[in-house]
């Protein structure tokens, strides 16, 4: 019987009590009619009480014999009182009450509850996320568990509803399932509902059919419950914070504790669940008993190693060139390889994702992948089953970026994250690029970097010639936990980036002084600002400022600071420019013409708008005496601010064949134009350069005319770098410490290629300041395999060191690989280290739709 049919039987039984009772005062009060009739309705809610428990449990159940007792005793009462005969009330209630609680009893112990479970793919592909709890809950002889496939949409390029798509046939063979037009939620009211889609309607690639958003579901059951589709390595994209179902499910099953911290607020804590994730069973079981492959998969793959090659949506959408010209040289790497199979698997939704966003790349992606599969270059899987093809693979190479890391990572497989902006096999002077990436300091001393594995490197003599120093001690290989390191009197302070810490190192010894912990994904501190009293920590995703006293090393936070400077623009998340201003810290708005000014002592701010009408958020600020140069984040309008007047005069005379294109995607915009500027003044002449951010160019700036030219720099400079080892955003520009300003000699960072030059900006004289490493030392401390982030529990990581062909030869710079330490590695992002997660979920939404009925 289902619960709720059990609960109207119980309902019901209830009010027969409360007749019993109006029954007994009609018999006192002589009131016979009314008792009459009350006994008759007892009479006929009896029977329709026995026809259900009939229908549902069958003639022979017991409960139905007492029901008809029930009826046999009611009626005796009924003619006796018809008769006239002298009832007394209390022995009426007596023989009334006592047989009532016979069929109570055995309503309660005959009569078991069974209960109805659904489950709702969409994508046969993500039946994975919902397969071990279904398993659990259709082994259960107690409850009814029905798969129904419901149907989804792409979305046309205007987000209306497009092409159709049902993959109900697609699931396994050994999984039943209901036609969606064949299940009534409005008649079978089921206890539970599992979903694996948040989104409703605010998916703009797909939408499954809005009969089936978690707003209509709702309506027809007590408890509907979310299971993620993905799995992730260590954190969860801004995205999935706040999805519309996450309001209308009960309960939302997550990974494991950690992953409470990245929903939004609004969320409710008591619906998210840790119990894990039911694409880790899969994935653990098929491993340790994996399937036939498919015969195709068998010959492509005897007496080879299975290299699973994973193509996501994130990789494709964050630059889509890139991206292609990654594919190309993945299958390039793979040609003539006897002892490699590639085993190739997109996205589910790569070519829709495509079609909708970015149609013009399509018929590259095409001709790839038609390449690919006509040429039998190896195994091109389409199949809905991804866990049979992790089963069959024996390593991982894709983007960090996916679910299906976390999968890999959970069975003990090696995962090689690729870098999309390498398409090259390394030079021998490539490592540079990535090697050679200074933080300068504004004070000019430049003997302490953090390289991109959070190792501390020294210049004795602050002439760019590196030496190691020590490990910074945050146990992973990814670099920007810490972004630079400065020294202040006999301490060395380093600054965090992703870190919620800093460090004080003095004799090679380090201690950690750690900030109240807050969840972030996008780090903690974009920058800082420091004097010889303070340290600044400027606020990304951190809630506040931070300021360390060095004297005292008294800790100060301010709020308000990251609202103000750090803001999501049109879906774009910007951080306005911070300089320094008398004894205060300017922090401009990113999206207008607004500032705050911080008193460095008191911490008190005061606010001010220079009224530019250009005024679109300001990137970069460059003060000069009581003036403030403000470059621009949005136009191409620089601004001369003097705040103690009010004073602004813009400059907007660009020359012809000046244009800003942004980064990565190559598109010509008209943002962050501007870099920085220096300033000169020799024999009454004065010189203003600006370097170019997004800008094609540098430029000069006459004051009084405000007519801008372009500044022919002395070498041949180019906006991009050589190859993906010596990726860069722009040219690189002016590095301006504070001993420099006013003068005509400069340091301009040349980014494309990681060389650093001192020019003279009024001669054009310019010399190379070489930056050097020790290749043997920087190799002899390349971390290799081993714990990356927060975000991505354990791999290696493709660089100059460790190429794409050196992991396919089994050539790995540091550390090899090591299966236990992946494993533990992995589990701090799984509650459920044995596969049975799938059996605790419906253990626990069991328990809960029980404590319904």
């Amino acid at each position: 019987m289902r619960k709720a049919q059990k609960r109207q039987i119980e309902e019901f039984t209830t009010l027969l009590k409360q007749a019993h009772k109006e029954i007994k005062r009609c018999i006192e009060t002589h009131n016979t009619a009314a008792a009459m009739d009350l006994l008759a309705q007892c009479q006929e809610g009896a029977v329709r009480t026995g026809e259900l428990i009939e229908k549902t449990e069958g003639e022979d159940c017991p409960a139905i014999r007492l029901v008809e007792n029930y009826c046999e005793l009611v009626y005796q009462i009924y003619e006796e009182l018809n008769r006239g005969e002298d009832g007394k009330a209390n022995n009426v209630h007596k023989r009334l009450h006592r047989m009532l609680i016979q069929v109570e009893n055995s309503i309660r112990n005959d009569i078991k509850v069974r209960f109805e479970m659904v489950f709702l793919p969409y994508k046969a592909s993500m039946w994975d996320s919902l397969e071990s709890v279904w398993q659990a809950a259709d082994a259960d002889p107690s409850c009814d568990a029905y798969v129904v496939p419901i149907p989804y949409y792409d979305r046309n390029p205007d987000g209306s509803l497009g092409t159709y798509h049902y993959e109900g046939n697609d699931l396994p063979s050994y999984v039943p399932t209901v036609h969606y037009d064949k299940y009534s939620f409005e008649d079978r009211k089921p206890d539970a509902v599992f979903i694996h889609t948040p989104y409703d309607n605010a998916n703009y690639v797909t939408s499954i059919d809005p009969r089936f958003y978690s707003g209509q579901l709702k309506k027809h059951t007590e408890c509907l419950v979310y299971i993620p589709y993905y799995a992730t390595a260590g954190g969860m994209s801004e995205a999935q914070a706040q999805c519309p179902a996450y309001y209308n499910a009960d309960y939302i099953i997550i990974q494991a504790p950690k992953y409470c911290n990245f929903f939004d607020q609004s969320v409710p804590r008591e619906k998210l669940i840790p119990l894990g994730s039911p694409k880790f069973d899969r994935v653990i079981r098929m491993c340790e008993d994996p399937p036939k492959p498919p015969e195709e998969w068998e010959e492509k793959s005897a007496g080879k190693k299975v290299y699973f090659y994973n193509t996501s949506l994130q990789g494709m959408l964050g630059d889509t060139e890139a991206f292609l010209k990654k594919m190309e040289y993945v299958f390039r790497c793979f040609r003539g390889r006897d002892e490699a199979c590639l085993l190739w698997r997109p996205h589910p939704l790569l070519e829709s994702t495509f079609r909708s966003m970015r149609p013009m790349y399509k018929p590259i992606y095409d001709a790839l992948r038609d390449e690919f599969v006509n040429e039998g270059a190896g195994i091109y899987d389409d199949t809905p089953d991804i866990e049979t093809a992790i089963a069959h693979s024996d390593a991982y190479i894709g983007d960090a970026g996916t679910s299906v890391t976390s999968l890999f990572g959970v069975a003990g497989k090696p995962l090689f994250i690729l870098n999309n902006y390498i398409n090259t096999p390394p030079g021998e002077e490539d490592w540079r690029g990535e090697a050679v990436n200074p933080v300068f300091d504004i004070w000019g001393d430049d003997r302490y970097q953090i390289t991109k594995n959070n190792q501390l490197w020294f210049s004795e003599n602050n002439d760019y010639h590196y030496k190691f120093y020590m490990d910074l001690g945050t146990g992973y290989s990814s670099g920007g936990y810490y972004i630079k390191a400065v020294e202040i009197r006999d301490k060395i302070y380093v600054l965090p980036g992703n870190a919620q810490d800093f460090l004080i190192i003095q004799d090679k010894k380090i201690r950690k002084i750690n900030l109240p912990y807050k969840t972030t994904q996008a780090g903690a501190f974009w920058s800082y600002w420091y004097n010889e009293k303070y340290i600044f920590l400027l606020p990304n995703q951190y809630p506040w400022l931070v300021r360390i006293d060095t004297i005292t090393e008294k800790i100060s936070y301010v709020d308000g600071i990251n609202q103000f400077n750090v803001r999501n623009v049109e879906g774009e998340r910007r951080v306005g420019g911070v300089c320094p201003y008398g004894n205060e810290l300017v922090f401009a708005s990113p999206e207008d013409d607004h500032f705050l000014f911080l008193d460095m002592d008191t911490l008190e701010g005061r606010g001010l708008t220079n009224g530019s009408k250009c005024g679109l958020g300001t990137q970069g600020i460059v003060p000069e005496g009581d003036n403030l140069w403000l470059l621009p984040l949005n136009g191409t309008v620089l601004t001369c601010w003097n705040p103690k007047t009010g004073e602004a005069r813009e400059y907007g005379d660009l020359p012809e064949g000046f244009r800003s294109v942004q980064w990565p995607h190559n598109l010509e915009c008209e943002e962050r134009p501007f870099g920085a500027m220096v300033f000169s003044e020799e024999n009454g002449t004065e010189n203003i350069v600006i370097s170019p951010s997004w800008g094609n160019m540098y430029l000069t700036l006459d004051r009084e005319t405000g007519k801008m030219e372009e500044w022919e720099t002395p070498l041949p400079f180019q906006s991009r770098g050589r190859n993906g080892y010596f990726t860069a955003g722009g040219m690189g520009g002016f590095v301006v410490g504070y001993s420099e300003c006013g003068k005509a000699n400069y340091r301009i960072w040349y980014a494309p290629e990681r060389k650093l030059y001192d020019v003279n900006i009024n001669t054009k004289e310019y010399r190379e300041i070489p930056i050097e490493f020790d290749l043997d030392e920087l190799k002899s401390h390349e971390p290799g395999f081993m714990e990356e982030s927060e975000w991505m529990q354990y791999c290696l990581n493709e660089g100059a060191f460790n190429s794409l062909g050196d992991f396919l030869d089994g050539s790995v710079t540091g550390n090899q690989f090591d299966r236990d330490r992946q494993i533990k590695a992995f589990s701090k992002i799984n509650a459920n280290t044995e596969g049975v997660c799938g059996e605790n979920v419906y253990q626990f939404v069991r328990e809960k739709t029980g404590n319904l009925a």
